[in-house]
């Protein structure tokens, strides 16, 4: 039984691209570097004997003679810095002109239609922020008001944040919805449309992980439908399931953190996961080929944007903790590819992300490890999947 197991490191990024100018950001950006010497060196054990140390030199994890992985750096070859065109791109997607933003607010006729069709009274915000500052600085006028905090960043966002103990979850999620019908039919080009539901705990408002929602474009054509074509499973745990708008997935859980999303990686390997609870209705898989894709976000939403450099390491190393599990369960039938979206340094002036080069680390117990360069393209990903599966 061929499967494939992709596990995203969100923002995990290994230096600047050339033309990262054009994204504004600056040649010296290099999430992973700026964490490991924030940090004095990280304890990734794992990570070092599967080659990430060989890439480059990064303070504290240990180069190797004899890595258990092919190792090497990808170069994006699509137009953006973000979640979307990252992952769109390792399923074969080439994203030649760039999702839209907004850096002075969404038009007036967009959010004059989105106020109408969604009858929430009126906005608050619509300007780039951060989504934590905002909640903060917006919070006693959403309760006054009921109203939404609409907000995008440097990224191709439409994001709607409400306290969920005054506007019901459903509701936020029914704002969405209708956000991305009408963004859709004004070709307004924007990548992703995300539910921020937040809660007041201890009188601070604080952002609730595991209801987050991302309504994305859908892609057409990507590896993922042709695995599902062909009757393989395509278990996509964290958010996968929306930055694919579902297409191509068979099988779908979201998690509330990476720890969540590790564990549930380790049972997908397993076979321990209840597929049945979490299958698509009336789709058949026939065929036991398929691909395991998982999104470990906490390393971009929770570290890389509130520019927390310990706990993005402190993420890393509980990542390889779990690698200690993750490697032994993997069968000779299993091919395990670790690699980044884009970068978000948090050792950086801004909260945004950043378009960075990041790694790849290609593992098969049967296969000998060995440096892959520079490869052109995060679709390099899909090439790996195709020729190990088909």
């Amino acid at each position: 039984m061929k499967r494939a197991i992709i596990i995203v490191i969100d923002s995990m990024g290994i230096g600047a691209m050339d033309d990262c100018r054009e994204f504004n950001d600056i040649p010296e950006c290099n999430t992973l570097k700026h964490v490991c010497e924030f940090n004095r060196g990280l304890n990734v054990p794992n990570l070092s004997k599967m080659g990430l140390g060989n890439i480059q030199d990064f303070q504290g994890i240990d180069k190797t003679d004899k890595p258990i992985a092919k190792y090497g750096t990808m170069l994006e070859k699509s137009k953006g810095k973000d979640t979307t065109t990252g992952h769109w791109e390792f399923t074969g997607i080439v994203l030649d002109k760039p999702f839209a933003t907004f850096p002075e607010g969404f038009p007036s006729a967009l959010i004059e239609r989105f106020i109408k069709e969604t009858n929430c009274g009126g906005i608050l915000a619509n300007r780039p922020a951060s989504g934590t500052a905002i909640i903060e600085e917006l919070n006693e006028e959403h309760q006054a008001t009921k109203f939404p905090i609409v907000y995008t960043s440097a990224d191709s966002v439409f994001q709607i944040a409400v306290d969920t103990d005054l506007i019901p979850l459903e509701t936020l999620y029914s704002w969405c919805e209708i956000a991305r019908k009408i963004l859709d039919e004004g070709n307004y080009n924007v990548s992703r449309v995300i539910a921020r539901p937040y809660k007041l705990i201890d009188r601070k408002p604080t952002r609730i992980s595991k209801d987050r929602r991302d309504y994305s474009m859908k892609p057409d054509g990507t590896l993922l439908n042709e695995v599902k074509d062909k009757g393989g499973k395509v278990i996509a745990i964290g958010k996968i399931e929306d930055i694919f708008s579902k297409s191509g997935i068979t099988h779908a859980i979201h998690t509330g953190s990476n720890k969540e999303g590790l564990k549930l990686t380790l049972q997908a390997i397993k076979n321990e996961l209840d597929l049945e609870k979490i299958a698509y209705p009336n789709i058949e898989c026939h065929n036991k080929f398929g691909i395991i894709f998982t999104n470990l976000v906490d390393t971009d939403m929770l570290y890389g944007h509130r520019n927390n450099a310990k706990g993005y390491g402190e993420a890393i190393e509980e990542i390889d903790r779990y690698l200690s599990e993750i490697l032994p369960a993997l069968s000779d039938d299993d091919l395990l590819i670790i690699t980044a979206d884009h970068g978000c340094d948090p050792c950086v002036p801004g909260t945004d992300h950043t378009r960075e080069k990041v790694p790849v680390l290609v593992y098969n117990r049967k296969s000998e490890g060995k440096a892959l360069g520079t490869l052109i393209g995060f679709d390099n990903v899909s090439k790996f999947i195709k020729e190990w599966i088909f």
